[in-house]
């Protein structure tokens, strides 16, 4: 049987100081891009952006002694509990919810207020890993067990949509990664991928997209048919996928100018053509680069930011909190960073493989799965690889939900990691 003993010689200290680390610089650089050199508040007032950030920290200590503190079975149990009542939550913000940047995502509460869509990250992972712990369940050879997936992650997906939060939505695209681990065919990303690339190259090649259409659609008809004419259905499953892609062509053009908002079709281009819109929606980007670059090799120094004291890249403190790093750092700090991120997401890969029940082996690679998206993509926007869809950077960027989330999701998984030793295996 399974045993309840005290955890702090079992929990995995590695991810704690990394953790911890990585609130410390992250709170360090809030209050510099915050910092008025003509104000001068202190780190600790609650009226700035650094202040509050440290009262989040305070509050995410005291419910990451409460997650230590209840049986980690609790958490594998309610987990279908939590994640309904996450999915309330989101619906509740539809209709009561305040709109805040043009997104209709935040249940306020007198001066507090809290983003659902930042904790469906954590019910989905729940429920996934709940899912997949049936011994029944097989992503290699069933078919019909990837419905239910399908159901858990396009439900939330579709209500943080319809709350314009498309940044939050596509960070469930992270789950791919557990669900190859755990059995999902190899040529399902890779259709992914795929498609991710038609889409790109209509986009930027608009007047060949007929002849683009006709090559790539052949390439990949005859690259899956020795593998999908295997499998019951499978040559069916091929004519799909074609006309799927035919689809993806044709509709880029529909889908860019009836479906996307003005500024989500900005975003876009301007990833594509970064001088498209250099004082409008590029503006971000560029000033973001230019922050970065400025830092040289050993950064201006703290505090000394010219781009961040002149306020010429909005959001520093929360999306774009990585340009603060870069400016006053330089590339020593933002190496630090890159660093600590990638020690955090190996350790967690470390930890996930070295679990004895499915449960906790699939909630780790979800932690992981959801850190490392965040990470490549809010770097990546930041330097101009990714479009700008505002998603924080873990542990740095500033805002309590997003603090809150994260913690409960990295603390939830250290909880039955330190169970492991009384644990008996389970798949």
């Amino acid at each position: 049987m399974a045993e309840n003993k005290p955890i702090t010689k079992n929990v995995d200290w590695m991810v704690v100081l990394i953790y911890m680390a990585c609130l410390a610089i992250g709170w360090i650089n809030i209050y510099a891009a915050v910092y008025n050199p003509e104000v001068r508040t202190s780190m600790f007032d609650l009226s700035n952006n650094a202040g509050k950030q440290l009262m989040w920290i305070g509050t995410a200590a005291l419910l990451i002694i409460c997650i230590l503190v209840i049986d980690y079975k609790f958490y594998e149990t309610f987990s279908f509990i939590i994640y309904a009542v996450v999915i309330l939550l989101l619906v509740m913000v539809l209709f009561a919810g305040s709109n805040i940047n043009g997104s209709r995502s935040w249940i306020k509460i007198g001066a507090f207020s809290l983003q659902p869509a930042e904790f469906s990250k954590l019910a989905v992972s729940l429920a996934i890993s709940k899912y997949l712990s049936d011994p029944a369940i097989s992503l290699t050879r069933k078919l019909k067990d990837y419905y239910p997936i399908i159901g858990i992650i396009a439900l939330p997906a579709f209500l943080i949509l319809l709350s314009n939060e498309t940044g939050s939505m596509l960070v469930f695209a992270s789950f791919a990664i557990v669900l190859y681990r755990e059995g999902m065919p190899g040529f399902i990303p890779a259709i992914g991928m795929v498609m991710a690339a038609l889409l790109i190259i209509t986009l930027l090649f608009v007047k060949w997209y007929i002849a683009g259409t006709i090559i790539v659609i052949a390439g990949l008809v005859i690259w899956l048919m020795p593998v999908m004419t295997r499998r019951r259905g499978g040559l069916w499953a091929t004519i799909i996928i074609a006309f799927v892609m035919i689809g993806i062509v044709f509709g880029v053009d529909f889908f860019m100018n009836n479906v996307l908002q003005k500024h989500q079709r900005g975003r876009i281009m301007v990833l594509l053509d970064p001088d498209s819109d250099p004082r409008g929606i590029g503006w971000n980007v560029i000033q973001s680069k230019i922050a970065i670059g400025s830092g040289g090799f050993t950064g201006k120094g703290f505090l000394q930011g010219t781009q961040t004291k002149f306020d010429f890249v909005p959001e520093q403190s929360t999306d774009f909190i990585f340009c603060t790093v870069g400016e006053e750092h330089g590339f020593a700090g933002t190496a630090v960073v890159v660093f600590l991120f990638i020690a955090l997401i190996s350790r967690l890969v470390v930890l996930a493989e070295r679990q004895r029940s499915r449960f906790a082996r699939v909630y780790g690679y979800c932690v992981a799965g959801i850190i490392f998206f965040h990470f490549l993509v809010n770097i990546g926007m930041t330097i101009g690889l990714m479009p700008v869809i505002g998603i924080p950077l873990p542990f740095f960027s500033y805002g309590g939900s997003s603090l809150w989330s994260f913690s409960i999701l990295l603390f939830i998984f250290l909880k039955i990691d330190a169970q492991r030793p009384f644990t008996l295996s389970r798949g």
